[in-house]
């Protein structure tokens, strides 16, 4: 049977503006339960990604529920764990590890996030050619959900060769050879120039890495944008691509949607994805707010 309270985290970088922890805690206490979710930001400890698994052990120990992980720990945190999820064994990255009975059991609700977001908010959006840019932890994840959404082949750029081959062979294993290939960033201007869509899964664009992935002059009107950065919800790639008339999808919904999974995983209780989703957009536009 459930508890009424919870003690969760989140590991990452840089993480002092996410969203999570209001976003669990309001559904909580709709809910009425005690939930105390704390940010366990490696910048902050001066910890080195590569500890991840030490801050693991310790959240353990002082009795915590679970814990959230993001950028760089997702595929670091792996090798720490006592046991990982179907999905997370196959993607080779973990966004939530759940403490049962003294085992550390790692899960990805990255890639139902990402799925669930698209569907909501690019219903339509054409997937014969898809371009990704990036391949760590959220690239994995949202490559996995793009195939799984019906693309017929992703094309997986990243500036690490090996790590976009790593994924592009996982992925053919998984969907059927053929589904996914890999290309050099110098490649880009002619791939966008015939693909369906981008999917942008790399830290560009967010609050401490402000800027654009690629130059603008590669967007172009008949090019749908789907983004995971969620902080800012407008990313300069996002107002750029809107501002040539593309489709885009902004970073929110699947930040909402792996919380509402997260969620789920730590108390065994559903949570109600449409007010957790009302609750993310109010606290987007406080954020906006001018001060």
């Amino acid at each position: 049977m459930p508890k009424d309270s919870y003690l969760v985290g989140l590991i990452g970088s840089g993480i002092g503006p996410s969203l999570s922890p209001a976003l669990h805690e309001r559904e909580a206490d709709r809910q009425g339960l005690r939930y105390v979710y704390r940010l366990i930001d490696i910048d902050v400890l001066g910890v080195p990604p590569e500890r991840v698994g030490e801050l693991v052990r310790a959240a353990r120990d002082l009795g915590f529920d679970g814990l959230n992980i993001t950028h760089p720990c997702k595929q670091l945190v792996i090798e720490h764990l006592d046991a990982l999820s179907q999905q997370a064994e196959a993607l080779g990255a973990v966004n939530t590890v759940v403490f049962d009975a003294g085992r550390a059991v790692g899960h990805n609700t990255d890639v139902t996030g990402f799925a669930a977001s698209f569907a909501r908010g690019l219903p339509d959006a054409p997937l014969e050619r898809v371009v990704q840019l990036g391949a760590g932890g959220a690239g994995a994840a949202v490559a996995h959900a793009t195939l799984t959404l019906g693309a017929e082949r992703v094309t997986v750029v990243d500036a690490l060769p090996e790590r976009a081959a790593d994924l592009a062979d996982s992925l053919n294993r998984h969907f059927g050879e053929g589904r996914a290939a890999t290309a050099s960033p110098d490649r880009l201007a002619e791939l966008l120039g015939v693909a369906d869509g981008i999917v942008h899964a790399t830290p560009t664009g967010m609050a401490a890495h402000p800027g654009l992935p690629f130059p603008a002059e590669l967007l172009h009107p008949g090019l749908w944008v789907a983004e995971v950065v969620y902080r800012p919800l407008e990313t300069e790639l996002l107002r750029t691509a809107r501002e040539l008339g593309c489709a885009t999808l902004d970073g929110g919904g699947m930040a909402v949607f792996q919380a509402v999974d997260a969620f789920r995983l730590f108390t065994g209780r559903e949570p109600e994805s449409a007010r957790m989703l009302a609750e993310f957009a109010a606290l987007t536009d406080v954020m906006a707010a001018p001060q």
